[in-house]
């Protein structure tokens, strides 16, 4: 793979999972697009980082309701009603728009006044 020709520093990781904590570490908010097991990876990473407090709390965007409707309804009724894999409220960790002007506006809205704040708060 070569680097993204907008990129003003290159950094090589050995380790995929080294890149990812690497990148989430430091970021202000994600925005995840459709995609496949790569972008579910990723997600599920930034997720699971912020849920177990191993990152600062960040604004994690879906965009494309149609296209994760499916996946958030499974969360919701496999993995948090019927085998309580996951906390009431980790739901509010992430949040579904429709576009990429909803997610700028959101993630605006979640670093105004300089205080990250997740769905719940806004």
């Amino acid at each position: 793979q070569s680097a993204n020709p907008f990129q003003t520093t290159g950094i090589d990781f050995r380790y995929f999972f080294v890149r990812k904590v690497c990148f989430l570490k430091y970021t202000v908010g994600v925005v995840v697009y459709p995609g496949g097991f790569g972008t579910l990876d990723e997600f599920f990473e930034a997720v699971t980082l912020v849920q177990t407090k191993k990152i600062n709390k960040i604004p994690i965007v879906l965009v494309g309701k149609e296209f994760w409707a499916p996946l958030t309804k499974w969360i919701n009724s496999e993995l948090l009603e019927k085998y309580k894999l996951v906390s009431q409220g980790d739901d509010l960790i992430y949040n579904i728009v429709d576009n990429a002007k909803e997610a700028m506006n959101y993630l605006l809205e979640c670093h105004k006044d300089g205080i990250v704040k997740t769905v719940r708060n806004i």
